[in-house]
């Protein structure tokens, strides 16, 4: 597997003690189909993800990754050692384009900011000025109940020390005379003594009331100016609290809240420094991308007339391939779109990759570019079919050599028809066809060393096999 692969076999929980990848698909008599990644169950979405990332397939009808502009920008970025480049282009791009929506989104709010503010500011002006203390509301409160009440506090307290001891008949005076006679009488009879006892606490507790209620008269004052004064400040307070919807209580914690939030508006960066900042980090990202733009284009070129000289000796003659650059608007990838284009044959039209019409040619063109970005290319595993269509002779030779440099980098699957091809690999498996019980079955044989010999000598000679056909197939699988 590659890195990309175990990562993705990760990511999605389909990891094993052991390492690789064991990708199985089960279809039954009904035509049902279960797909398995290393023994667990699996979508067939899943396993064409994973797939991609171990097997490139070329050939006609295929899927493959080098018709899809993404992978032909990557794979030029690979060929040229130009990755880390690449990367430092995407992650300038990234930043530059989040901030630059930042300052969008600080343009399409700034009135609503501005409205904030002013909100704000008259909020905090408005509690600025009244001060609340924490804990005043109560304490003015009581005052206020205090000072309301002066004159029946006056009064009730007076009635209370007449009572208790300015009277005619004070509560004091008749207690004194009370403790005075029970006194007497206790010398009659030790009996009464107790009720002495309980009576003497009594007369000092009445005693000490007079004390306290002298003291409270003696600062009680009827003071209508000061009345006034704590009226407006608990209207004042009342009413800031109603316009706040919050308790009276809650002022000053309001007061703390809301000038939080002011200063937060007041330190957030302005308009103008968001600008100043994306101009820089665009700048930045622009300088980087040209600087990628430049080697892209070096590499380009050199690419292009190494797969058109592969290209020739691939009965191709005439042919051309090009790496077109295409300027776009900025992007994370750069500053130009990357699209591989080919004439297949002299006097053609250079037209896309993906839209060259014949498998075969396809396939070849695929090949030389494989083999020439070999050493970049991250899929191990490489599948060409139909590669050898339309070409023969020498051509197949070439076809066969290139095949087998390629499988020097990685594993490469081939399914041909011609000998001067297939006797380039190491490994041979023969596909046939049986007929068993009316059903047609498909059957995948690895060969051995004789059966290589027989069935080169079979591509060679048909049906009936010669001493020479024999000889050819050695000479070429000792090629």
């Amino acid at each position: 597997t590659t890195a990309a692969a175990d990562a993705w076999l990760g990511v999605n929980e389909f990891s094993n003690e052991d390492g690789g990848a064991l990708l199985r698909r089960v279809i039954d008599n009904a035509g049902r189909s279960k797909a398995y990644i290393n023994g667990i169950a699996a979508t067939a979405a899943q396993l064409r993800e994973l797939g991609d990332l171990l097997v490139d397939i070329h050939g006609q009808h295929a899927h493959q990754s080098l018709l899809k502009t993404d992978a032909q920008r990557v794979l030029l970025d690979s060929q040229a050692g130009l990755q880390d480049d690449a990367r430092a282009v995407a992650a300038a791009y990234k930043t530059w384009r989040a901030l630059a929506r930042r300052r969008e989104e600080f343009e399409t709010n700034a009135r609503n900011v501005l409205l904030e503010r002013e909100r704000l500011e008259w909020q905090v002006g408005e509690l600025e000025k009244l001060a609340v203390k924490p804990g005043e509301w109560s304490e003015i409160t009581n005052e206020h109940s205090r000072l309301s009440h002066a004159a029946s506090l006056i009064e009730g307290a007076q009635e209370a020390l007449a009572a208790i001891s300015e009277s005619d008949s004070p509560m004091l005076s008749q207690l004194s005379a009370l403790n005075q006679k029970i006194g007497r009488l206790v010398d009659l009879d030790e009996a009464l003594k107790p009720v002495l006892e309980a009576l003497e606490p009594a007369r000092i507790q009445l005693q000490e009331a007079v004390s306290a209620l002298n003291d409270y008269l003696s600062r009680v004052e009827l003071d209508p100016a000061r009345l006034r004064q704590v009226e407006s400040r608990l209207e004042a307070i009342h009413s800031t609290a109603r316009k706040f919807r919050t308790a009276p209580d809650d002022l000053p914690q309001a007061f703390e809240s809301l000038s939080g939030q002011l200063q937060q508006l007041a330190d957030a960066s302005d308009l103008d420094a968001l600008r100043a900042q994306e101009e820089k980090l665009k700048a930045g990202y622009m300088s980087a991308a040209r600087k990628l733009s430049k080697a892209r284009a070096k590499a380009a070129e050199a690419l292009s007339a190494a797969v058109t000289t592969g290209m020739q000796e691939l009965s191709m003659v005439g042919g051309r391939f090009e790496v077109a650059l295409q300027t776009c608007e900025a992007a994370a990838y750069g500053l130009e779109q990357v699209e591989f284009t080919v004439a297949a044959h002299a006097g053609t039209m250079l037209r896309p990759l993906a839209k060259v019409a014949s498998g075969g040619e396809l396939a070849r063109i695929a090949l030389a570019i494989s083999v020439i970005t070999s050493s970049a290319s991250a899929t191990p595993t490489l599948i060409f079919d139909e590669v050898d269509s339309g070409i023969g002779g020498g051509v197949a030779e070439v076809v066969g050599r290139l095949l087998k440099r390629l499988g020097q980098d990685c594993q490469v699957l081939c399914v041909t028809h011609l000998p001067q091809v297939a006797s380039q690999a190491n490994q041979h498996f023969q596909v046939s066809k049986h007929s068993s019980g009316g059903k047609t079955v498909s059957r995948i044989d690895p060969l051995d060393a004789k059966i290589r010999i027989e069935e080169i000598a079979r591509m060679l000679g048909g049906v009936e096999i010669t001493a020479t056909t024999r000889k050819h197939a050695r000479e070429l699988l000792a090629l």
